[in-house]
């Protein structure tokens, strides 16, 4: 590493996966074949703020600006991921990131058809039927968005 401070460090790859599905098998060794293929990755990994994330729903502002300094996100949607708010919440940083900073998108699909993440059927339709009636309808609207763009880049 050069002698800028790790604030300024830009990754060439922001992994994101919130499904427990996929953390600890395909998402952990796709993270693992980037690194070996000399790709600095960004993956969150704290299982102690994992574990919060579950509770309080809040993305971390470093979070965001890891997405920021990232030239590609790679998204690996799987029926587990909608559970996940910190991903959601990625997913709308990296569509606007990709809009206005010009990053690329690859999205994945792990187990899950994209027509469900597009629709949001399936295990998109449970989890959003209950965040319809917990979370401002914004929030909601905000996400829903997002999955239909990054379904559009791969369609």
């Amino acid at each position: 590493m050069d002698s800028s401070s790790k604030d300024d460090r830009m990754y060439d790859v922001f992994l994101s996966s919130g499904g427990e599905d996929t953390r600890r098998t395909f998402t952990d060794h796709l993270y693992c074949a980037l690194k070996d293929h000399q790709f600095n990755v960004f993956m969150y990994r704290d299982e102690y703020d994992y574990k919060l994330e579950k509770n309080h729903g809040d993305i971390p502002e470093h979070l965001i600006q890891e997405i920021e300094r990232s030239k590609v996100a790679v998204v690996v949607f799987s029926r587990g991921y909608p559970e996940s708010m910190w991903c959601l919440d990625e997913l709308v940083k990296i569509i606007e990131c990709r809009k206005t900073l010009g990053h690329m998108f690859f999205p994945l699909f792990y187990d899950v058809d994209p027509s469900d993440v597009w629709n949001q059927t399936g295990s998109f339709a449970q989890v959003f039927q209950k965040y319809e009636q917990e979370i401002k309808e914004e929030k909601v609207h905000l996400w829903r968005n997002a999955l239909k763009e990054a379904i559009s880049t791969f369609w």
